[in-house]
């Protein structure tokens, strides 16, 4: 009987918040805005960076790729999650489902390890201006980055290889959309090796990571308070204050939904903390990290100046 019961799902439901009606029509709305918002936003910043050359430096290099990865889980989920929002039952097909499970693992996995790696810029832009460039070389950047995705990758593929197979008819998954420890709690097959290795991956993404942050900001807020100039002190503050707003939300629902105790389901205020990194955390990068930015506004004036003229 282990066999047939293998083959039985083939489409799983996804409850959301299918129990709370009026709360279904306001997520809508926050879905629709948090996707056209990051959608412009990044694909904004994209541009921008790739089109004016005074945007190329480490910094903006950075950018580029924080951006596209959150293009990347923009589309990844919410498309999906607004065409279900008022269906009764909705549903996902199971390699549909799987997709979005290990794109997802992807992107978040790589977006944390990317988020100390900008934090290790700003100090270098900060703490070691004139060796700034030879330390962030175009070399080493790329490198980091390649890295990066790469570590991502390694991590993904093994939860693949330790996905179970059996899950006895369960189909009802209690979220928005596939998530992995929902995902996990459907199978009826030996998981613990799979949810220990997720448990241990996510600790290994997200602590050292944050620490690593903490550590930095500390080393640039001393740094910081060493200079003269008021308005140097400003601009410091102000370039490392929108990564950290950045960085709270990020890590703070990441560390709420992996790091703390699992219970056997998701609670309804779990579902919405997840939306703060699935969605909430996309659409503020570009307000409060890039769009912000004097370099970028320059830019994007620039260009619409340039389209005017013609």
């Amino acid at each position: 009987m282990g066999a047939p019961n293998e083959t039985l799902v083939t489409e799983f439901i996804l409850i959301g918040l299918s129990k709370h009606p009026r709360a279904q029509a306001v997520f809508f709305c926050f879905f629709l805005m948090a996707y056209l918002v990051s959608l412009l936003g990044n694909g904004l910043i994209v541009i921008l960076i790739v089109a004016d050359p005074r945007l190329h430096t480490p910094m903006y290099f950075f950018l580029c790729v924080l951006s596209l990865i959150d293009l990347f889980i923009t589309n990844n989920t919410i498309p999906e999650v607004l065409a279900n929002c008022f269906l009764y039952m909705p549903t996902i097909s199971f390699y549909r489902c799987l997709v979005q499970i290990y794109v997802g693992i992807i992107l978040f996995s790589t977006e944390t390890i990317l988020l100390a790696i900008m934090a290790y810029d700003r100090y270098a832009a900060i703490c070691q201006p004139l060796h700034y460039m030879q330390i962030m070389s175009w070399t080493f950047c790329i490198n980091l980055v390649a890295a990066t995705v790469a570590l991502s990758s390694l991590i993904t593929f093994v939860t693949v290889l330790l996905q179970p197979t059996d899950f006895c008819g369960h189909y009802v998954i209690n979220h928005f959309a596939c998530e992995i420890q929902s995902f996990l709690q459907l199978t009826c097959s030996d998981r613990h090796i799979s949810v220990v290795f997720v448990n241990v991956s996510s600790l290994f993404l997200l602590v050292p990571p944050f620490g690593f942050i903490v550590v930095t900001y500390g080393r640039i807020g001393w740094a910081v308070l060493r200079i003269r100039s008021a308005q140097s002190r400003k601009k410091a503050f102000s370039t490392c204050s929108s990564h950290l707003t950045v960085v709270s939300i990020f890590y703070g629902a990441l560390l709420i939904m992996y790091v703390k105790p699992k219970q056997s389901s998701l609670s309804e205020e779990e579902k919405i903390i997840s939306v703060m990194y699935g969605a909430l955390t996309p659409m503020l990068n570009p307000l409060i990290y890039s769009l912000r930015n004097r370099d970028v506004k320059a830019a994007f004036w620039k260009v619409i100046g340039g389209e005017m003229s013609k």
